[in-house]
């Protein structure tokens, strides 16, 4: 029998050893048994409550393709501590064949997934009531209750018993002066922006040990978050913001907002960073600014502004950093890290009408192609050649039914003129019926006859095409219009050449406009369908060539 030993501990307050434990009782369960070791699958420090770690999703794996026959485990807990997932483990591995036995449970049944699946799970659910009721009391007697905030050190210290005290923190100076430097410069006018370039280039670095972004800095004013809402600056520890669920679809943690009535504050005036009078003044330009941002009467709603406001919205990258490309002005677009992080060197700006007009323009210069004008000519051919054929066919079955019916009326009356019976009187009448209705559709107007062949093909042609920029200015078409060409675009990415502007264009639309060109040697076209124009972000912004 081949079999996998699975172990695993949960917590990084356990030991490795915990691991080798596992697999050493293990290993003496399959030299009793007269087993083969198959191999050993094991996770450090992860959670029971997730199915997201590497050893356990190799071991199905290999479950899967028939390379074990036995799953060995200390217990069922070891592999999985929810109910679902612990079901579906049986599930899979009933279903390939593998047993699954544990030194506690012995081999697993349909019984032990239900009885201990259940109490794995109510486990998880006491640990989180004890972890959080343990939390909830560090915070009380002011210490933290998880995280590390910027501008603060983990501080080290014994208890009276020699037990080390968690929890507790000291002001970590160098981090604090520049927390300092960031309120100030914010209540004197400074943009969240500027202060995270100026931090950039003097080389500091964030909270993370990355570079400094508007976000970090001007956070989420309602969840606590960001330097400028840490509210510990000011020696007041607010816990129980937030909460956190698991998405069953995903397995990943979702934040939740709690009530405010649900928070818990408490002071703790030696943390103190920030002066009351400074913060003040930093609450109330924060007020006055988001004041400002509320809806106007009659503006559109929230999600209607979260539509792309323009074609190209969010699909253009810069070529240098990787970044997104976003509005600088009513007109501009520019590199985000260089504009707000000043991480990026690309200053070159381009104007968002001259973009999307330089793309449409491809799209419709090469749609102009006499190749796909003969496609669309011999394509309308067809269908105008289907409809009135379809048309006459109609016409021609409805003239034969009439003369069957005018027929049958005829037999009819001769019949009941030599004394039929009179039950011929309802198929009479039933028919007569029919032959007005006949005799009405032949008498409709027709309308008039549709040419096989269309006397301005090309011109019709053109027309629809030079539709494709009318119609993004039409608001009954907009959307539609919108969602076709972006359906289209994967990423726009523009590179500085030569204090030039590259586009290069990838998706569907690179593609086709690949297909346009009908170019044998298509020397801007790589095999992903990359399709590049090139523009010059001088006077005017204006395009200059096109090499689609």
């Amino acid at each position: 029998m081949r079999t996998a030993i699975y172990a695993r501990y949960s917590s990084d307050l356990q030991r490795n050893a915990s691991i080798e434990d596992q697999v050493r009782t293990c290993r003496a369960r399959i030299d009793a048994e007269g087993w083969v070791l198959a191999g050993v699958y094991s996770d450090h420090a992860t959670s029971g409550a997730s199915n997201l770690r590497p050893g356990y999703q190799k071991l199905l794996e290999d479950a899967r393709s028939g390379a074990i026959d036995v799953v060995l485990a200390e217990a069922l807990d070891r592999l999985s501590r929810d109910l679902e997932a612990t079901a579906s483990l049986y599930k899979q591995l009933t279903f390939a064949g593998v047993r699954l036995i544990t030194l506690a449970e012995g081999e697993v049944s349909d019984l032990h997934v239900g009885l201990k699946g259940t109490m794995n799970q109510m486990y998880l659910k006491d640990l989180a009531q004890k972890t959080r009721r343990g939390l909830e009391g560090r915070v009380r007697q002011g210490r933290s209750g998880g995280g590390l905030s910027y501008g603060y050190d983990v501080a080290r210290k014994a208890a009276a018993n020699g037990d080390a005290e968690t929890g507790l923190r000291t002001i970590n100076e160098a981090e604090a002066a520049i927390v300092r430097r960031i309120f100030a410069e914010y209540a004197t006018g400074h943009s969240p922006r500027a202060i995270a370039q100026a931090l950039n280039r003097d080389g500091l670095t964030g909270p993370r040990g990355t570079a400094w972004s508007p976000s970090t800095i001007h956070g989420n004013r309602q969840r606590g978050t960001g330097i400028l809402n840490n509210e510990l600056y000011v020696g007041r520890l607010v816990w129980n913001r937030l909460r956190y669920v698991k998405d069953p679809a995903t397995g990943k943690r979702i934040s939740r907002l709690n009530p405010e009535s649900a928070h818990i504050a408490e002071q703790v005036p030696e943390l103190r960073i920030i002066d009351q009078e400074l913060w003040e003044q930093v609450k109330t330009r924060q007020g006055g600014l988001e004041a400002r941002k509320q809806p106007a009467p009659g503006d559109p709603g929230f999600w209607d502004k979260r539509r792309p406001r323009y074609l190209l919205s969010k699909l253009v990258k810069c070529g240098t950093c990787g970044g997104g490309y976003s509005m600088i002005s009513a007109h501009l677009m520019g590199c985000s890290n260089a504009r707000n992080r000043g991480t990026c060197d690309d200053r070159l700006n381009i104007r968002r009408d001259v973009l999307e007009a330089t793309i449409l323009d491809g799209l419709r210069t090469r749609l102009m192609h006499p190749a796909l004008v003969e496609e669309f000519a011999r394509a309308y051919i067809d269908e105008v050649n289907r409809m009135t054929h379809d048309r006459n066919a109609v016409r021609k079955q409805t003239e034969t039914e009439l003369g069957h019916v005018n027929r049958r009326v005829r037999t009819l009356v001769d019949l009941l003129a030599e004394g039929g019976p009179k039950a011929l009187l309802a198929e009479l009448e039933r028919l007569e019926a029919r032959q007005t209705e006949l005799e009405g559709k032949l008498a409709e107007p027709a309308s008039a006859p549709q040419p096989l062949l269309h006397p301005n093909l090309a011109a019709l042609y053109r027309g629809k095409v030079e539709q494709l920029t009318t119609l993004l200015d039409e608001p009954t078409a907009r959307d539609e219009a919108f969602q076709s060409i972006r359906s289209l675009i994967d990423e726009v990415t523009l590179v500085p050449v030569d204090g030039e502007l590259r586009v290069d264009l990838h998706g569907q639309l690179a593609a086709i406009l690949a297909l346009c060109q009908n170019s044998k040697k298509p020397g801007t076209i790589s095999r992903d369908g990359l399709a590049q124009l090139v523009l010059v972000a001088g006077v005017g912004f204006e395009p200059t060539t096109f090499r689609l």
